[in-house]
């Protein structure tokens, strides 16, 4: 069977670490939709859901941009993982984790295409000094 039982932790550790895991969840939620909110608000009519390059594209850099170069799907992978600890069952946790890695990796490879493309060099400095997806350069 895939969910829990109503209302039950994903690990029983006690009351502290309940109540310490709902601040975090929290925190963590807040954190991702300001991410996400920044990103979209910094990229103006370039946002699409849809990867495409407009003729005055301009390639972003500030904002989140600074950081991470994906930051919408870095506030879409906090909230499956805050969504995965406070609600899911291991196994589905781990499905969302596969399905969105997957999805991102293709996604991510596309809009880079466009950007590559687009910006030559300038995104390839950008792209060797900012890393994608996760904060941690491999």
């Amino acid at each position: 069977m895939m969910p829990r039982p109503h209302c039950q932790p994903l690990f029983a550790l006690g009351f502290w670490f309940q109540l310490l895991s709902t601040v975090l969840v929290v925190v963590i939620v807040l954190l991702c939709l300001w991410t996400m909110w920044s990103a979209v608000r910094v990229l103006g009519k370039q946002w699409s859901l849809q990867a495409r390059v407009l003729e005055d594209h301009k390639l972003v850099r500030e904002g989140p941009y600074r950081f991470i170069r994906h930051p919408i799907y870095t506030g879409m992978l906090g909230m499956i993982i805050v969504g995965g600890l406070a609600w899911s069952h291991w196994l589905g946790f781990v499905i969302a984790l596969v399905l969105f890695g997957i999805g991102t990796a293709v996604r991510v490879r596309s809009e880079e295409k466009l950007l590559r493309e687009q910006f030559g060099t300038a995104f390839e400095d950008y792209r060797r000094s900012v890393p994608a997806v996760l904060p941690i350069k491999f």
